[in-house]
């Protein structure tokens, strides 16, 4: 089964080896470039994490790089085999399935809240949020639609005073994340993922709260609905 394009594996690596900002720590840097990179599957389950190539790469020590790949493997997103190898993990079916209990659970109870709430502001943001994932979607540039489907999502947060919340949820999602990307490019997908969005805001601006809990519980469930089908696209990219 083929894996990612070679195309979008460059474009990553491209933005992996852009220089760090040296007024902050290297190791969050690092975690995050590496993180993204996994979860956009430019690194997919069972490629290799050299700690001296990806030192050589940034231009740090080996302290920093230990400390990155220690937070991935907090995350579950690397396996770390002592005095071995660091390779990306497989993605956990469990893993995704519970992180997809915990978001759903609090963005249930956050929509709820901004639709009992007016904030134009808030609506006008979102809807031009996805304006802009209209904008990715036609031209097939699935990695700023998934950035702008993020920005959606923290953007509820935000607006529900609940950003320590999202902070939580994306530490947990990475497993789920890597499903939603293997999905995203599967015909109508973002097309689904835009109209949800707009029904959840037309709620929410309407104040209708149980609407825009529905809409919500639908659209988050998406991915999980075509795990079978999923499974046997990339059977070697799961685990259960």
């Amino acid at each position: 089964m083929a894996g990612p394009s070679q195309a979008l594996l460059r474009r990553a690596q491209s933005r992996s080896t852009e220089r760090l900002d040296r007024d902050r720590q290297a190791a969050p840097q690092v975690f995050d470039r590496l993180r993204e990179l996994i979860t956009s599957l430019a690194l997919p389950p069972g490629s290799p994490l050299s700690r001296n190539a990806l030192a050589e790469q940034y231009g740090l020590s080996s302290t920093p790089i230990r400390d990155a790949l220690m937070r991935l493997d907090e995350e579950g997103l690397v396996e770390v085999f002592p005095q071995y190898a660091t390779v990306v993990s497989r993605i956990d079916v469990k893993r995704a399935q519970q992180a997809h209990f915990l978001r759903q659970a609090m963005e249930l109870e956050i929509v709820r809240a901004l639709a009992q709430g007016h904030d134009a502001a808030l609506i006008d943001d979102l809807n031009r949020i996805i304006a802009l994932q209209v904008q990715f979607a036609k031209a097939g540039d699935f990695e700023k639609f998934m950035a702008a489907d993020n920005d959606f999502h923290r953007r509820l947060y935000a607006a529900a005073d609940k950003q320590e919340l999202w902070a939580l949820v994306k530490s947990r999602s990475g497993h789920i994340d890597r499903l939603r990307r293997l999905h995203l490019p599967s015909p109508g997908k973002a097309q689904d993922i835009v109209r949800h969005h707009k029904f959840i805001v037309k709620a929410i601006a309407a104040g209708e709260p149980e609407e825009a809990q529905r809409h919500l519980r639908k659209h988050l469930s998406g991915t999980l609905g075509y795990l079978d089908e999923i499974r046997a696209r990339f059977p070697e990219y799961l685990s259960d």
